[in-house]
């Protein structure tokens, strides 16, 4: 069935695989490209697609923008997307990443962040580096991935107000989020506790999984269709915005979003907090088990994706045991005394993730 709003399309929605986008016969991209128009000309095909939110009082069109905050805080982060570095825009096996994925993408790992404090984004500022050969389209697409993920997420008090455009050699999107607390204190890094336990919301190895496939040689298709909803978590990854508030208003002591791996994660909040974190590795199967098909097609163990898999943006918190676990939320080890590690049932593990500097 056909939607007013193409961004809102069923073929675009999460968990399926985003068409490439419009090409002519010699197999380029349809449309005209930045370098031969202007930045009001990009300007007025993307801005019309954002809605501004109720925490948005001057939204686009002047020097800067003003936004509500609410309780006298604002909770800010910021993060990037680099061509060949964190996104490909044609992969190894010729899948192309559309410039919805990438919007998305953009948005979903923003919101987390705020989402990792116990707080609700109230804005995007969005700055966009391009090529001059940039199809408009991909930039209007990437405008449409920003405005569905706002929406799709659940983000309904936050709006692109603003940001960029700038000319250069590669791709570049890098997003500054602001939130709010809603009252609450701020659940940071280094409160877990001896005796606390570990827990995690959201699924943990999807989007690994999911660049494995991408990375491999053989066509997306081949996975069959968990390949193509791993692809997908890869692509448009599903943080669970409701999550971090609850785990604030539970009482969570430690916690944020995992978005390098969750052994590397881990060992942030132990270091922050001067504590051991032990992970149980039977609690870790309901990640690792769904993924075993497509893992037997790759020769790779699941559990490595789960220990070092980022980017599915779930998050990671600690609880005093007498705390009961919000829904989604579930036990997988505890915290002990001791020098900043982590440990899998209690044995060192190798140290996993994703590190940008890493050869």
């Amino acid at each position: 069935m056909a939607t007013s709003d193409p961004s809102l399309d069923p073929a675009r929605a999460p968990g399926r695989i985003a068409a490439p986008p419009p090409s002519s016969p010699d197999g380029a991209v349809a449309g005209p490209l930045v370098g031969a128009t202007t930045e009001n000309a990009v300007l007025s095909r993307i801005l019309p697609l954002f809605q501004q939110g109720a925490a948005a009082l001057l939204g686009p069109g002047d020097d800067a923008a003003i936004v509500a905050s609410p309780d006298g805080r604002t909770v800010i982060s910021m993060d990037t997307l680099v061509e060949d570095h964190d996104f490909r825009l044609v992969r190894p096996n010729g899948f192309r990443t559309t410039g919805y994925d990438v919007g998305w993408k953009s948005a979903a790992q923003n919101l987390s962040d705020i989402n990792a404090m116990g707080g609700s984004a109230t804005s995007l500022v969005v700055s966009l580096t391009l090529p001059p050969q940039t199809p408009v389209d991909w930039v209007e697409d990437c405008a449409r991935g920003l405005a569905a993920a706002i929406r799709g997420l659940g983000a309904a008090g936050c709006s692109v107000v603003g940001g960029d455009l700038g000319a250069g050699a590669q791709l570049v999107i890098t997003a500054a989020v602001t939130g709010t607390l809603g009252g609450r204190a701020p659940v940071l890094r280094s409160g877990a506790r001896p005796g606390h336990l570990v827990a995690v919301t959201g699924m943990l190895g999807r989007a690994a999984a999911g660049l494995a496939i991408l990375e491999d040689g053989r066509p997306v298709q081949d996975f069959g269709p968990l390949g193509e909803d791993l692809v997908a978590a890869q692509l448009r990854p599903l943080p669970p915005l409701t999550a971090g508030p609850a785990a604030a208003d539970a009482g969570a002591s430690a916690m944020l979003d995992i978005s390098d791996g969750l052994v590397r994660d881990a060992g942030r909040i132990a270091t922050a907090s001067g504590v051991h974190l032990d992970l149980d590795p039977e609690a870790l199967l309901d990640h690792a088990d769904p993924l075993r098909p497509v893992a037997r097609l790759l020769g790779v163990d699941p559990m490595e994706w789960v220990l070092g898999g980022g980017e599915d943006h779930g998050l990671l918190a600690t609880f005093p045991q007498d705390v009961l676990l919000p829904p989604g939320f579930t036990a997988v080890g505890s915290v002990r005394p001791g020098s900043p590690l982590v440990t899998l049932a209690s044995q060192a593990t190798a140290l996993r993730g994703w590190d940008h500097f890493a050869h």
